[in-house]
């Protein structure tokens, strides 16, 4: 091959080379396929309307929970205790099962847990019984005729704070007062007064009188059940050993219990029954009088002492229990009703469940949202303002 061929073939090469990164160059400008559109945004979640939480029906030989978890969403002003009134809640009640969720200022958008399902206490279920350690009162009002349907009333409370603890056992209604004047005794003027706060003998009804405007007074002396002038202390221990009701609670329940109405207070921090072919368990925080206390400051509340007495009932129903989880409700004590013989269920499973439902008090409560004086109701009467109630 002569060099002048040689080149000639180089050169061949070259231009094909050349012609070659031309094309591939060219590729790069081809229009590039524009990027798929992003997903469309999820529909907005559907809320249902909330469930009033307050009537139930009962029977006396197979009821042994009453109510269905909800949860709603709260708005920018809400506080806790603005969600807890609003559905028939105390404010432990809410707290309890939120952990994490800041009680003031829960902000706009955060999911809460409304616990408005609940495990009747083990207790003769006549006139009223009171669960201190749910703060939350039963009532079973005895049917009218023999074949009425009967139901169970249920509303939270106020009980009496650490060194004024509300006593168990049992004792009747003795009298009734509206429109209560309230005589302090001695020793909590004597407190008031270490405070600086000078209290009157005797208080008259309004605005100022703690009783609110209904009081029925107990077998046992000094202790009442009434209403508030202080709403936001509805279910907690803020009380000097009375037991406090929303005001429209107290206005319902006046005219339905008669004088000598059995009251009987209990303290049962842990309950659990079997219905509808589920055990069902419930843990409440133990008081600090409570011999659970300890044992619950320790997270050692379950222990097989406990777990055996658990066990027999469930086998008396052929159930077998996810013991694993019973632990967690025991020790977490968020006071939700919650099945546990449902195989894999967990607690995060069970909450996301809860019916949805719109931040807004529920067709037939007590309350209309007011703060007006809060007329005798009867049973089933709804929170409405009249022309009446205006006066």
């Amino acid at each position: 091959m002569t060099l002048t061929s040689g080149l000639g073939v180089s050169a061949r090469r070259t231009a094909a080379v050349l012609a070659f990164s031309t094309l591939a160059g060219c590729s790069l400008f081809v229009p590039q396929k524009e990027p798929p559109p992003p997903p469309p945004e999820p529909p907005p979640p559907q809320y249902a309307e909330p469930l009033a939480t307050h009537t139930f029906p009962y029977y006396p030989k197979s009821t042994a929970v009453v109510g269905t978890l909800q949860a709603t969403i709260a708005s920018e002003e809400d506080t806790l205790s603005d969600i807890a009134r609003r559905f028939n809640l105390g404010y432990d009640e809410v707290v309890n099962a939120n952990p994490g969720v800041d009680p003031w200022l829960p902000r706009a958008g955060t999911r809460v847990v409304l616990p408005t399902q609940f495990i009747l206490p083990e207790a003769p279920h006549e006139g009223l019984v009171v669960n201190l350690a749910a703060l939350r009162l039963y009532y079973f009002p005895k049917p009218a005729k023999k074949d009425e349907p009967r139901i169970v009333v249920t509303v939270p409370i106020g009980i009496g704070m650490v060194g004024w603890a509300t006593p168990t056992g049992t004792t009747k209604i003795v009298s009734k007062r509206k429109d209560p004047f309230w005589t302090p005794p001695a020793s909590v003027r004597k407190e008031h007064a270490a405070e600086g706060d000078i209290l009157p003998p005797r208080v008259p009804p309004g605005p100022d009188n703690p009783l609110g405007a209904f009081a029925m007074n107990l077998g046992w002396p000094s202790y009442l059940m009434h209403g508030t002038n202080k709403p936001a202390g509805v279910g907690m221990r803020a009380s000097h050993g009375c037991i406090r009701l929303y005001p429209e609670d107290i206005a319902t329940l006046f005219p339905q219990l008669p004088v000598g109405t059995k009251v009987t207070v209990v303290n049962q921090p842990l309950l659990y029954r079997v219905q509808d072919g589920q055990l069902y368990v419930q843990s409440f925080p133990p008081h600090e009088e409570h011999p659970e206390a300890k044992a619950a400051a320790q997270g050692k509340r379950f222990n097989q002492k406990l777990q055996d007495r658990m066990e027999q009932r469930a086998t008396q129903a052929g159930l077998t229990v996810d013991w694993t989880l019973v632990e967690s409700l025991v020790n977490g004590a968020q006071g939700i009703a919650m099945p546990v013989s449902q195989p894999g269920l967990t607690v995060e499973q069970h909450l996301a469940t809860a019916r949805l439902v719109k931040n807004a008090i529920p067709e037939g409560a007590n309350w209309d949202g007011s703060d007006r004086p809060i007329p005798i109701r009867a049973a089933g009467q709804p929170a409405v303002a009249t022309a009446a109630d205006e006066r």
